[in-house]
C-alpha cells in the first residue's frame, strides 16, 4: 500500500492565524484596561466631588449662613465666597449645576458644619433645610421698639413690622386697637425661621397669645373683674412699679383694691408714659396736670392700653394677685427696689416722707 503525504509550505500553516488572534485579543484587553483606568479615575474624581469633605471652617466651628429672599445663584456664590469655607469651588459649582441648585435657591438661615461634602451642603441648601433662629424680646416700651428689636433677629425689616402694627384694619381683625396692641406680645424666647416676614411674625405672636390665654386663665382674669387685655394693661403698670418678681402679686393686689373701690389708680408710671419722657425720676405735681387718657391721677379705671409690653411674670402676678387690704405703697428708703405697703393714708404718708428724705439726701429732684 502506498501512503501519500502532502506537506504544506511553512507559510501556509495555521499557526499564523493563531498569532493574529492573540494580537487582536491583546489590543482589546489593552483598550479595556485603558477604559477601566479612565472609569476608575473618573469614579474617584466623582466620589471626591460628591462625597468627600469640601468644607473647612475656622477652628472646626459651625458657620451661620444667611441667604436673603430673592437671591440668585450669583448672589449665593458671593455669600459662600465671603464665608471662606469651601475648599474646591470648581467642584462645588459643577455639583451645584448637576443638582440644578441655581434654579432652586431657598432663602433662610443655614448652619454649615466642618467636614461636610458638596452633596451634603447642596442637599441642605437646595432642600431649604434651615436651622431655626431663637428670637428673644423683653423690656419693650412700644410696638416701634418691638419692630426694631425683632428686625435684628429675623429677615423682616422694622418698617414692615411697624407698618402692620399701626395698620388699624389689620390689628382690628386680631381683636386689638392702637392702644391695646402691646398686649398681643408675651416676652419670651421663640424659634423662628430666619426668613419669616412681618405678617408671619405677627401671626405667630397671635398664635402664642391664644395659646397662653387658656380658659383657665380667662376665668382667673374674670374673677378679678378683668379681661385678658386689661390684665396685660395692669401688668404693664406692675412691671414699671417693681422689678421684684416676688413683690409683683402684692403690687397687683393694691391696684385691684383701688379698682374695686372706684379709686383713682394714681400710678406714676402712667404719667411718665403720658409725658413720653423716660428721664423722669421723680413725679411732681406738675406732671399730674397733663391731659391724657393715661393720666390715672385724673381719669378713673385702667388706662386704654398697656404702657409697655408686660412680662409674662407680671401678667401671671396680676392673675394671682394677693388678696390683702393694702391701698398704698411707696418705695423703700433703702433703695432696695422693694416697697413699703400701707392700709391707711396716714401710714402711707409716713412711708412717703421717709422715701422723700432719702431722695433729697441723694440729690434726686
Amino acid at each position: 500500500m502506498i501512503r501519500i503525504q502532502t506537506t504544506l509550505p511553512k507559510e501556509n500553516r495555521t499557526p499564523k492565524k493563531k498569532k493574529k488572534g492573540r494580537s487582536i485579543r491583546f489590543t482589546v484587553l489593552l483598550v479595556l484596561c485603558i477604559l477601566l483606568i479612565f472609569a476608575l479615575a473618573f469614579g474617584f474624581w466623582l466620589y471626591k466631588t460628591v462625597m468627600s469633605p469640601n468644607v473647612q471652617t475656622a477652628n472646626g466651628k459651625d458657620i451661620e449662613l444667611f441667604i436673603p429672599t430673592g437671591s440668585d445663584y450669583n448672589q449665593v456664590k458671593i455669600i459662600l465666597e465671603d464665608a471662606h469655607f469651601i475648599v474646591n469651588e470648581k467642584s462645588f459649582n459643577w455639583m451645584a449645576n448637576k443638582k440644578e441648585y441655581p434654579d432652586n435657591i431657598r432663602p433662610g438661615h443655614y448652619v454649615v458644619k466642618d467636614g461636610i461634602s458638596n452633596n451634603q451642603l447642596l442637599n441642605m441648601l437646595r432642600g431649604g433645610l434651615q436651622t431655626p433662629v431663637k428670637v428673644t424680646f423683653n423690656n419693650i416700651r412700644d410696638v416701634d421698639m418691638m419692630a426694631g428689636r425683632i428686625a435684628k433677629q429675623i429677615e423682616a425689616d422694622s418698617a414692615s413690622i411697624s407698618n402692620l402694627l399701626h395698620n388699624q384694619e389689620y390689628i382690628n381683625q386680631l381683636g386689638f386697637n392702637s392702644y391695646t396692641i402691646p398686649a398681643l406680645f408675651l416676652p419670651n424666647t421663640y424659634e423662628f425661621y430666619w426668613n419669616t416676614d412681618a405678617e408671619g411674625f405677627i401671626v405667630r405672636m397671635f398664635q402664642e397669645y391664644n395659646k397662653f390665654w387658656t380658659e383657665e386663665r380667662k376665668q382667673q382674669a374674670q374673677s378679678k373683674g378683668l379681661t385678658p387685655i386689661q390684665v396685660s394693661t395692669l401688668a404693664s403698670i406692675v412691671n414699671k412699679e417693681t422689678n421684684m418678681s416676688d413683690e409683683m402679686p402684692r403690687v397687683a393686689g393694691v391696684y385691684i383694691n383701688r379698682l374695686r373701690n372706684n379709686w383713682l389708680l394714681q400710678a406714676d408710671p402712667t404719667l411718665i408714659f403720658a409725658w413720653n419722657d423716660y428721664s423722669i425720676k421723680r413725679v411732681l405735681d406738675r406732671h399730674k396736670e397733663i391731659e391724657s387718657p393715661y393720666n390715672t391721677y385724673k381719669y378713673p379705671g385702667l388706662p386704654p392700653g398697656p404702657i409697655c409690653v408686660p412680662s409674662i411674670t407680671a401678667v401671671k402676678a396680676v392673675l394671682n394677685a394677693e388678696n390683702h387690704h393694702y391701698f398704698y405703697f411707696c418705695a423703700k428708703e433703702d433703695f432696695s427696689g422693694y416697697h413699703n405697703f400701707a392700709k391707711t393714708l396716714a401710714e402711707h404718708n409716713r412711708n412717703a416722707q421717709k422715701y422723700q428724705q432719702a431722695l433729697n439726701q441723694r440729690g434726686i429732684r
